[in-house]
């Protein structure tokens, strides 16, 4: 087996990188839109300074995940170990836009010491994810793998395939031709024309209806050109010590967010787990904090992660050349500018249908990777995810329409039907939050007392010092839901001890 030769890129790789690059691609052109319009950074700054230091952390974490899985495959003498995918973490791109970055740029009216706190937030996130390397492994062994696949599920349902789903459809002509070449080809199993790969048909045919149609505008693409230029990574050590100065009163929010980024890992290293790589714990989680730390040295203010989707990526093929090739493609377009001249050729509505089965293949996977019996903690773990969900297009509304929740008042959102408070209890840390109450159920189910009562310990922790169900980290922070854990922990004592001494009475019950 040792002489096996393990390919660094095989035809199969292929679909994985479009879709991988699709999803890296729509996110990084996400961050600019926030970064120029949301915080109002001029364009030299994001073209300039910040983009390359984000290509530069996607590509290094595709070369490092790429040599994981090429030394995985040689220890074990297979060509069909697939990388785990990465790129930037989305969930934390709108935090630190709207938490960090847009109140300092709002007090100060400087871009540039919104920058600088971006970097530093970045930078305390990538160190709290490092330190996450001592306590992973053991956690993995703790949390019952229905809530790790489970709150995977939530995740891929609600930020993945949902979101994809809805901004696809927009168009929904050109959504729905690409969809149906994805189900044929990566769910039905169905030869594509030419054995062209399904990923590149389903953007190749997108993209002639876009501008076939006339729904693609020539006079943006020419526009976006402008952008066109040579920005290397340039390291940004100025912006580094100028951002503890300018987010130092932000920076704690860093330490749950890196909690829930480590968190995030160790269920994507269960789910590849079940598709057959077994990765080291250690190594990837220490992969996914230094690449954070390095782009915040050379100006990134977004850390990156270990993405969703890696059995979506092995069952299309994707092996080891899907993720150095996306790492490279990221950071070429970052380079030379090319970001925004890539959305105005190839259609969005093109690009995400992949995404929805990528949220197909993991909602599945947690049903087929865990016991029956289990099955009602894993529809638990989805909760925290869709209130989450809920609430933030709940607050986008709002903010759309020039409000917020507060001004309409929580009384005038429950008489429409819309429980806000409690959208926000669940929630908030919904990672956490979701492991928790799986972790939870399966303890009950297997009736492991002191277990509940530890989880429930754990829940009260949490929520009293804001990691879990508090809008921010604190002391004493929602005390009715630690007072709530507490008494769940009593009432399961009291339930368990009378279903044990009923279970003994029955027992030494004489047979009739």
């Amino acid at each position: 087996m040792r002489g096996t030769t393990i390919p660094l890129f095989q035809k199969s790789d292929v679909d994985g990188f479009f879709g991988l690059f699709t999803n890296n691609l729509t996110n990084v052109l996400v961050l600019t839109g926030l970064l120029l319009y949301t915080v109002q950074m001029p364009g030299e700054l994001v073209f300039g300074r910040v983009l390359p230091a984000v290509g530069l952390s996607i590509f290094v974490a595709g070369l490092l995940y790429a040599f994981m899985g090429w030394r995985l495959a040689k220890k074990e003498g297979r060509t069909d170990v697939t990388a785990m995918p990465t790129g930037i973490s989305v969930p934390h791109m709108f935090l630190i836009v709207y938490m960090i970055m847009l109140p300092v740029k709002l007090q100060t009216g400087d871009p540039y010491l919104a920058w600088y706190a971006g970097v530093a937030w970045c930078f305390v996130e990538g160190v709290v994810e490092t330190v996450g390397v001592l306590l992973g492994p053991a956690i993995r062994k703790m949390v019952p793998r229905a809530a790790l696949l489970g709150s995977l599920a939530g995740a891929s349902i609600t930020c993945i395939m949902t979101n994809g789903a809805l901004q696809s459809f927009e168009v929904t002509y050109i959504a729905l031709a690409s969809f149906a070449v994805i189900l044929l080809g990566f769910v039905a199993k169905m030869q594509m024309p030419f054995k062209l790969p399904a990923g590149l048909v389903a953007i190749v045919l997108g993209t002639l209806l876009g501008w076939l149609s006339g729904y693609m505008d020539p006079a943006a693409l020419s526009d976006s050109l402008a952008n066109v230029g040579v920005y290397a990574p340039n390291l940004s050590l100025e912006a580094l010590m100028g951002g503890f100065k300018a987010a130092s009163p932000y920076l704690v929010t860093a330490i749950p967010l890196g909690m829930y980024n480590f968190m995030e890992t160790l269920d994507n290293l269960e789910s590849a787990a079940v598709a057959g790589d077994s990765y080291d714990t250690r190594q990837v989680m220490l992969a996914d904090g230094f690449t954070s730390i390095l782009g915040a040295l050379f100006g990134s203010v977004v850390p990156t992660a270990v993405y969703i989707g890696h059995p979506g990526w092995k069952s299309v093929g994707a092996r080891l050349g899907y993720s150095w090739m996306n790492g490279l493609a990221v950071l070429l377009i970052s380079v030379f500018g090319m970001t925004s001249v890539m959305i105005n050729i190839v259609p969005m509505a093109a690009l995400q249908p992949i995404l929805i089965y990528i949220g197909i293949l993991i909602g599945s996977q947690a049903f087929e990777h865990v016991p029956k019996a289990h099955f009602p903690a894993v529809i638990l773990a989805l909760l925290p995810w869709l209130a989450d969900w809920g609430i933030t297009q709940i607050d986008n509304a709002l903010a759309a329409a020039g409000t917020s929740a507060a001004a309409v008042g929580l009384e005038a959102l429950s008489g429409a039907g819309i429980y806000y408070r409690g959208f926000e209890i669940i929630g908030n840390g919904n990672i956490l939050v979701s492991m928790l109450w799986a972790s939870l159920l399966v303890f009950m189910l297997e009736r492991r007392l002191w277990a509940v009562v530890g989880a429930c310990a754990v829940g009260a922790v949490f929520t009293f010092f804001g990691v879990i169900h508090a809008a921010g980290v604190g002391v004493a922070q929602e005390l009715p839901a630690v007072a709530g854990y507490l008494l769940m922990a009593l009432v399961s004592v009291l339930i368990f001890r009378f279903s044990a001494r009923a279970k003994q009475t029955d027992d030494a019950a004489p047979a009739a």
